[in-house]
């Protein structure tokens, strides 16, 4: 198992459980076994409701039937700025 033997994995483990202690190690090990089982049962009640449909938000908050605010085909553009450089004679 990715070039450790049982011994180094031994010696691993009680590193871990000098460093951390029993106490938190369980009540981490605790933690994570309520996390699993509240997640398993979240999605066992969004799979029992087969009428709950995923909508978009993108459609929610536009809505088909309402005409658009402004006109998105055409782009304006902003008039062209003349820069310092405009009312000087040409060079040549």
């Amino acid at each position: 198992m990715f070039g450790l033997s049982f011994s180094h994995l031994l010696i691993l483990l009680v590193i871990v459980v000098l460093i951390f202690g029993t106490k938190r190690l369980t009540g981490g090990a605790k933690d994570l076994g309520e996390a699993v089982k509240q997640f398993k049962k979240a999605v066992r009640d969004d799979d029992a409701k087969p009428d709950a449909k995923v909508t978009d938000p993108i459609q929610q908050a536009v809505d088909p039937a309402q005409p658009p605010v402004a006109d998105v085909t055409r782009v304006q553009r902003p008039p062209p700025v003349a820069s310092p450089g405009d009312d000087a004679p040409p060079r040549g």
